[in-house]
């Protein structure tokens, strides 16, 4: 019995490993498949990408910025959301933008990530008619999707961390927004790592959602936000 049982994975507690050169070679390409597969969704968001990703100073004039959110702090933005939204305003400033499409969170009465986004653009002076407000985007696909479908936007530079910028402008490309990406400087804090490694998951969700073309959480009519706020800015 014992030395049946240690024939089997498992019972012993040790992982059988391959006895032969063909089955050492059977594992190693078990484990490149599986790295593969694997890496092939974060591949396919810098393929998506490239070429497209610019800094405040050189990004093409496009009347259209989308700030995503990025998380409140006591009902104020978080502070990578903070430097988003100091880049969007930065670019507001220069004449590189007109408007500013901030999209983020608000699935509950207490916690409002568009309304907080707002505030802060006015505060560093971007004028409050410049500002449309995206309640529903709860992800970065519902994001692009509504920005396109809902809002009209056909072109936009968006704006993100440079963690998430790739997958941003991958996103928005596949919804039909033709996208330039502005990545944000961010301190390399224990967020900022989190936020990396965040990335390799959520860009399998991203190559699903890309292949799949799901509707958003909440898509709703169309808005003029947008189109109105361009025009009286003419």
């Amino acid at each position: 019995m014992r030395r049946w049982a240690s024939r089997v994975t498992g019972l012993t507690g040790r992982p059988r490993l391959p006895r032969t050169r063909r089955g050492w070679r059977r594992l190693v390409r078990v484990v490149v498949t599986v790295c593969v597969l694997a890496l092939a969704p974060a591949t396919w968001t810098h393929l998506a990408s490239a070429g497209r990703l610019h800094t405040t100073a050189d990004v093409p004039r496009t009347e259209v910025a989308v700030v995503f959110g990025a998380g409140l702090w006591r009902g104020d933005p978080s502070p990578y959301l903070a430097h988003r939204l100091d880049a969007a305003a930065e670019l507001y400033r220069a004449g590189r933008i007109e408007v500013v499409l901030v999209t983020g969170d608000n699935g509950r009465a207490e916690y409002d990530e568009p309304d907080a986004m707002r505030a802060y653009l006015v505060r560093a002076g971007v004028p409050d008619g410049r500002i449309v407000s995206d309640y529903a985007g709860f992800d970065t696909w519902d994001s692009c999707v509504r920005a396109k479908k809902v809002f009209g936007v056909d072109r936009a530079v968006l704006i993100s961390q440079g963690f998430h910028i790739r997958r941003a402008v991958a996103l928005c490309r596949r919804a039909g927004v033709t996208s330039y990406g502005v990545g944000v400087d961010a301190r390399h804090d224990a967020t900022w790592y989190y936020g990396g490694v965040r990335e390799l998951f959520a860009a399998g969700k991203a190559a699903a959602d890309a292949v799949l073309r799901p509707d958003p959480t909440f898509l709703g009519p169309k808005e003029p936000g947008v189109s109105r706020a361009l025009t009286e800015s003419r």
